[in-house]
């Protein structure tokens, strides 16, 4: 495993990490832009002020409402726009331990931007296997994912990877379990694995969690953590990337409800 400069992906805090998630406006790019960059950006770092001053551990970047997704792509001006929110939320909290996304498991677009934004994990949704997502076939990328990380000397972003990933058929590995996808994650490399329900929103099971809690990586929630499962999710996983719970009224395309933030936290 990777070593971090910051927070609780180098110093374990003895209990699970909360990640909020920021989940951007439409992007350049995207077919919901509306032309103007501010907006986007005075939300976004207004909401990850509310989740810090709500007692989280980390923040997680997403382009959440560029849909209709590119498939394991991205628009030159979405990542482009991504770099810079990332970098005014990394100037903004320079301790806090970041992570990003960019949808559709564009990979490679999300480890150079962490790189070039000084972020520090990466969610990727093609790490390993295949499965065919709402884009279309999503293939596996880890072998340009750690190659290239590598060579651009950034050993130090971890790769978080989805297994048996929400919003997505998995006909193709029907015949793995979570834990044997889990294991050959672990084999290329990946740093940690994310382990979902089938939609936004929707919880793992806790039987899925304890198949793979035992494995030698970071174990993240990263859907569907409430505060009636909360407590349950943090005795398994070493981290919980929540988003809609931390909404107006539950809803993933609402904003942010710092005291919905506060409670969810503090039965950690």
């Amino acid at each position: 495993m990777t070593e971090s400069k910051r927070g609780f992906l180098g110093n374990p805090l003895g209990r699970a990490a909360f990640i909020g998630a920021l989940h951007l406006l439409p992007l350049p790019g995207s077919a919901g832009w509306t032309g103007n960059m501010q907006p986007i950006v005075d939300l976004c770092l207004r909401e990850a002020e509310q989740y810090m001053a709500a007692g989280a551990d980390g923040l997680i970047i997403e382009n959440t409402h560029d849909t209709p997704y590119l498939r394991q792509e991205a628009d030159a001006s979405t990542i482009a726009a991504m770099a810079v929110i990332c970098g005014k939320l990394r100037a903004a909290f320079p301790a806090v331990p970041i992570g990003i996304q960019i949808l559709a498991a564009a990979d490679i677009a999300a480890l150079d931007t962490a790189i070039a934004c000084d972020l520090d994990f990466i969610r990727a949704e093609g790490f390993g296997y295949a499965h065919i997502a709402d884009e279309g076939l999503i293939q596996g990328n880890a072998g340009r994912l750690i190659r290239r990380r590598a060579h651009l000397h950034a050993n130090h972003i971890e790769i978080w990877t989805d297994i048996k990933k929400k919003h997505g058929s998995h006909a193709l590995t029907a015949d793995l379990s979570l834990r044997e996808m889990a294991k050959g994650v672990q084999y290329f490399q990946a740093d940690g694995i994310i382990v979902t329900g089938g939609t936004t929103g929707e919880p793992p099971s806790l039987q899925d969690l304890a198949a793979v809690s035992d494995l030698p990586m970071r174990l993240a929630v990263g859907s569907g953590t409430t505060l009636d499962n909360i407590a349950l999710f943090a005795e398994h996983a070493e981290a919980l990337i929540v988003g809609s719970a931390c909404k107006v009224g539950g809803d993933w395309k609402g904003v942010v409800d710092q005291a919905r933030v506060k409670a969810l936290v503090s039965l950690l």
